[in-house]
């Protein structure tokens, strides 16, 4: 295999991470509000927090050298954050207002950090 090859699913992560942790500070407030409730603080102190996590994972995934690290952090980065994206989608399934549509999008999106999980550990065990 290549070394690009290799490399593709941390080059892929450092950019959904960086451009989410970037999003973290552009638009704050659609990130405040995936903030579980049950959490103490403020919700804007969460949504900081995370984006710096995601932009400083994103950046050990871009550098060759701290890319086995990276792939380790942003594995751990998104089970952690898992159990905000089920919160979330329980509080929007419960919410009567919500359309269907809504609800099955963030019902269909849990899944999805399954492949987050294994292209961050495939990042890790292909780091050089």
């Amino acid at each position: 295999m290549s070394e690009h090859k290799s490399q593709a699913a941390a080059v892929r992560l450092a950019a959904i991470l960086g451009g989410a942790g970037v999003l973290h500070f552009v638009t704050p407030q659609y990130f405040d509000i995936q903030v579980p409730a049950a959490l103490p603080g403020k919700a804007r102190t969460y949504t900081q927090v995370s984006g710096v996590a995601e932009l400083a994972v994103a950046a050990t995934l871009a550098v060759p050298r701290t890319r086995r690290l990276g792939g380790a952090l942003a594995a751990a980065l998104f089970v952690a954050l898992f159990p905000a994206n089920i919160d979330l989608a329980r509080r929007y399934v419960q919410n009567p207002k919500t359309s269907p549509v809504v609800k099955a999008a963030l019902i269909a999106r849990l899944p999805l950090q399954i492949p987050l999980v294994t292209q961050a550990l495939e990042a890790r065990r292909n780091a050089s």
